[in-house]
């Protein structure tokens, strides 16, 4: 199973993020969305899972989760915009994944056998970070990460 991941989109939901995502058979959006026309075109491809950023503002941002766990694939994963609010064990927990956002720096790391994915920022370029989106391929209870720089200039 392919899950897409991507994050701090902040209004631009940049054609290179959209086709990477294209062929998911679930895409997860950490938060920052600002506009909800985002979601819409992502909920185009597949399901979708959002969760509100701390620049999510208005009714329809009100009505997302600032956290939420589902199982995909067997595979449990907890989804926050800003890990330092992350409010649960995640091993104690049975979660395998914890997706999250905010710093717009693309990294994966496991801790106590619970992977921590940050796809980075798929929307306007921060600093020098680069702009970029993920994937879960998962596979009997398997979990592989990739991180993909979209080196756009």
């Amino acid at each position: 199973m392919r899950v897409g991941l991507i994050s701090d989109t902040h209004g631009l939901l940049r054609p290179q993020a959209f086709d990477y995502l294209r062929g998911s058979a679930h895409i997860i959006h950490a938060g920052d969305i600002v506009d909800p026309a985002t979601l819409e075109q992502l909920a185009t491809l597949a399901p979708l899972t959002a969760v509100r950023g701390n620049n999510d503002h208005g009714h329809w941002a009100q009505a997302l989760p600032e956290a939420v766990t589902l199982t995909l694939d067997g595979v449990a994963i907890h989804i926050i915009h800003d890990l330092k609010e992350l409010a649960i064990d995640p091993a104690a927990e049975g979660v395998r994944v914890v997706i999250a956002g905010h710093s717009h720096k693309p990294s994966c790391s496991e801790r106590d056998g619970v992977l921590y994915v940050n796809p980075g920022s798929a929307g306007r370029r921060r600093f020098k970070l680069p702009i970029s989106v993920g994937e879960l391929l998962i596979e009997d209870g398997q979990v592989e990460v990739r991180l993909l720089n979209l080196d756009l200039p």
